[in-house]
This record gives C-alpha cells, sequence and structure tokens, in this order.
C-alpha cells in the first residue's frame, strides 16, 4: 500500500470487458486503484516491473505466455510479489500448480465482487485465503496418485489426437512404452481407455485444450 493508504492493483486477462469489469468493482473502493492492466503474460512482466502493483489479479488462460509462467517470471523478479489467480479453469492440478508458482490464493470469476475485494484487502495484508472448494481439491489431490511428467506429456499428446504410434515418434519412445505409460495413467486416474482418460485429465487441469 502506498503512503496515500491505496492498494495498487494490477490485472491481468486477455478479454478487454473481464479488464475493464474488474476494474470497475475495483475502483469503486476508496482503499483500491488500478494501476495497470495487461492482456498477455510478456505484458503483465513488463507492466508488473513498471508498476509494482501491491496485488495482482491473474487469469491463467493467456496467449502465448501463460498466467502460470507470468507468475512464475514476476515471482522471480520480486519474491514478496503478492498475485490471485482469478480463473475459469477449476480443476486441481491447475490450483496445486498455480499456488507452487507462488499465488497466494485462487478464485475462480464466478466469484462474487464482494469476496474479491476481500481477497484482496487479505492478500494484501500477507495472508494467504483459501475458499473451502478449493483447500477441499488441493486434499482430493493429496490423496490421489499424481501422473509423472513424461506420463503428463504422453497425455498432452492423446488430447491433440495423436495415435500411439505418433506419441512414441514424438518423444522417441516405443510404442510399447507409450502402452505403459498408458495403462500407469488409467490406473491412476481410475479409467480403463483413452477417452475418459482424458476426460479426467481436462476435469482435473492436468491437460488442457487448445
Amino acid at each position: 500500500m502506498t503512503s496515500s493508504g491505496v492498494i495498487r492493483v494490477m490485472c491481468v486477462d486477455d478479454h478487454r470487458i473481464v479488464r475493464e469489469g474488474i476494474g470497475v468493482i475495483i475502483n469503486r473502493e476508496s482503499d483500491m486503484s488500478v494501476v495497470g492492466t495487461a492482456s498477455t503474460g510478456e505484458e503483465a512482466v513488463a507492466v508488473f516491473k513498471r508498476e509494482r502493483p501491491d496485488v495482482t489479479l491473474m487469469d491463467l488462460q493467456l496467449p502465448r505466455m501463460t498466467g502460470l509462467e507470468a507468475i512464475r517470471q514476476i515471482r522471480q523478479e520480486n519474491p514478496d510479489a503478492r498475485i490471485i489467480v482469478l480463473t475459469m479453469y477449476q480443476g486441481d492440478e491447475d490450483i496445486h500448480r498455480a499456488l507452487a508458482a507462488g499465488a497466494a490464493t485462487y478464485l475462480l470469476k464466478d466469484t462474487l465482487s464482494d469476496d474479491l475485494i476481500r481477497f484482496v484487502r487479505e492478500v494484501h495484508s500477507g495472508r494467504r485465503p483459501l475458499r473451502p472448494e478449493v483447500r477441499a481439491a488441493l486434499d482430493e489431490r493429496a490423496s490421489a496418485p499424481t501422473l509423472t511428467p513424461r506420463e503428463i506429456q504422453v497425455m498432452e499428446l492423446v488430447a491433440e489426437g495423436r495415435r500411439n504410434k505418433e506419441i512414441a515418434s514424438s518423444l522417441a519412445i516405443s510404442e510399447e512404452t507409450v502402452q505403459v505409460h498408458l495403462r500407469n495413467i488409467f490406473a491412476k486416474l481410475k479409467v480403463s481407455e483413452r477417452t475418459a482418460a482424458l476426460n479426467v485429465a481436462i476435469r482435473r487441469g492436468i491437460v488442457h485444450i487448445r
């Protein structure tokens, strides 16, 4: 907070109407002001360096550089940066990755404006509040088997519609190894075939359809 007592907020979202809507919510508070906006991850990093906001509202789904990568770069620039993820992604893996990257908390875009304001104030004060459903998703993830980085690569290629032979070629492994990875993935996600595995992986935020 500046000497004027105003919390300086940056809003990052690739939709102008969302940025403007959040700006209306923030700017109507006497102790808050939007001091910068960005529509891409690269722009977010640049605006952060220039404006040094107290709190950043960050979408994850951005063109080119993702919001997740922008969080990492901003936190590398300033380890004390206070970032709230505000997104439509609600998978437990999305939440885990965002918090691991350095976000203070995680909100969905259908969050009521009063809750958004409250979270901005709490994060600015140094707290890391989590909504009950976000905490429940993290608890569920902690009790479930996680995919290895290679298994995630395989699922990303499945999401692109690649067949086993194409996956093997892309990863420079044998088709038999691809099949082993898929069997392990099915067991971890508690499914029996590719389509069901992909549905679970998308729902949990393990992979995204672009």
